[in-house]
């Protein structure tokens, strides 16, 4: 395990690095539906913000993971989407691992009992790193968005809390 990775709270100041992480993904076409990536401000304003982390390695943002709520009703307020992103250059570091199980932790303390991931099929690295920590596959959501004209499939996976509501 790199001794020179440091995982922080992701700050505005981090911003600029987490963005260029996000485009990377974008221009893969197997990350995320988005064909731009957003604002500081958008970003923000979509994403939990005591669930947010980016990896650091020798000081340089590296990757990042955030939550986002599924939904504004009382009832899901412990249900987030999850969202991960290694910058190419870092691949193959254990990042994706490490920032998983972090955000992993930080939730349980914040009472998030279910956290799930819409996946493309095609991002088999992606599904696989979810597996290792407990996501569980519900189903392909069939054509549920078009990127660049395209209908595209993703795959549903989700990890229930073993320690946060079981009542």
């Amino acid at each position: 395990m790199n001794e020179d990775i440091m995982i922080t709270e992701m700050l505005h100041a981090d911003w600029d690095c987490v963005r260029e992480i996000f485009i990377e993904g974008i221009r893969t076409a197997n990350a995320t539906f988005r064909t731009e990536a957003p604002t500081w401000d958008e970003w923000n304003k979509d994403h939990l913000t005591n669930c947010r982390f980016v990896a650091k390695k020798n000081g340089e943002v590296v990757g990042w993971v955030a939550l986002t709520p599924i939904s504004s009703m009382s009832a899901f307020s412990g249900v987030a989407e999850v969202s991960v992103y290694i910058a190419s250059k870092a691949a193959g570091m254990g990042l994706g691992s490490r920032l998983l199980q972090y955000v992993i932790d930080s939730s349980e303390q914040y009472k998030i009992w279910t956290i799930q991931a819409m996946i493309f099929p095609e991002n088999i690295a992606s599904i696989n790193l979810h597996k290792k920590f407990g996501f569980e596959e519900v189903g392909t959501r069939k054509q549920i968005g078009k990127l660049n004209g395209v209908w595209r499939d993703v795959v549903l996976l989700e990890r229930r809390s073993q320690t946060v509501g079981g009542d």
